[in-house]
């Protein structure tokens, strides 16, 4: 019943971890600052450059900032197509990961018995740890994609810098992660018992009770030590017929020595 206990919060732990996770991803979906750019050289034309997965924006130092929609969805980089479809897809395996957790976790009791919670639980880690990686490869690749154009010479035109959408989305990834995989292990032990519980093997045996004997070896260094000797039951048969045998047969050799045919006395016959 401890046991129990513990797990329970364990899996809330771990739920509250990944709804945190899941609601910091999908803020970043909203969020304009993915990538920022100042420019300054000049103070009439000093203004600040960012974009995300929707839009470009510019804003002036009046605080006036003006942003527009990518043109065409068909002429877009494929880099930004596949970011697009990672992101939703994040979003949306933590909401069904939420869904699992909500059904299977101990605390809530919808599910039915503790061995299908349990496998419903694991089922939202899965669910929570892809979240979790698909958003970390969208923003780790956005990040890779900004540093080695920021630090390439050749590149001429506009550099950008790390916006605070991506740490968000570093943040909330990393969240998602580590709940999901302790809330997979807890949750796994219960699901799969004879996999974490593995028992060594025993190897096969024929040893019976009537296979084993005890005899005192003869010129042993330790005689006082007795020492367990196993015969196999075929063996002990065809030891056991042959005495049989051995006897029966010293046994018949003694009863025609002991009876012999009486002779009559010579004087008598003749």
């Amino acid at each position: 019943m401890r046991q129990r206990t513990v797990v329970m919060y364990v899996e809330i732990g771990c739920f509250v971890s990944c709804l945190c996770g899941w609601v910091l991803n999908c803020s970043t979906l909203a969020t304009e600052y993915w990538v920022i750019s100042e420019s300054a050289s000049v103070v009439l034309s000093a203004g600040d450059y960012y974009s995300n997965l929707w839009m470009d924006c510019v804003a002036d130092t009046t605080g006036v900032s003006d942003c527009k929609y990518f043109p065409s969805m068909m002429d877009l980089p494929v880099f930004l197509h596949v970011s697009r479809a990672l992101a939703v897809v994040s979003v949306i395996f933590g909401f069904w990961g939420a869904v699992l957790a909500l059904i299977g976790m101990k605390c809530t009791k919808i599910g039915g018995s503790e061995l299908a919670n349990a496998r419903v639980t694991f089922a939202a880690a899965l669910t929570y740890m892809a979240s979790g990686f698909c958003g970390m490869i969208v923003y780790s690749w956005w990040g890779e994609k900004t540093r080695s154009e920021f630090v390439d010479p050749y590149f001429l035109e506009l550099k950008f810098e790390l916006g605070a959408a991506l740490f968000i989305g570093w943040g909330g990834s990393c969240l998602l992660i580590c709940g999901s995989a302790v809330m997979g292990y807890f949750s796994g032990r219960e699901s799969f018992p004879k996999r974490f519980n593995k028992q060594p093997r025993k190897p096969p045996t024929y040893m019976t009770a009537r296979t084993r004997r005890t005899y005192m070896l003869p010129g042993s260094s330790r005689p006082s030590r007795p020492t367990t000797v196993i015969i196999p039951p075929s063996h002990q048969s065809y030891s056991q017929s042959r005495g049989s045998r051995a006897s029966g047969g010293r046994r018949g050799t003694q009863e025609s020595h002991s009876v012999r045919p009486s002779l009559p006395p010579i004087d008598s016959a003749v």
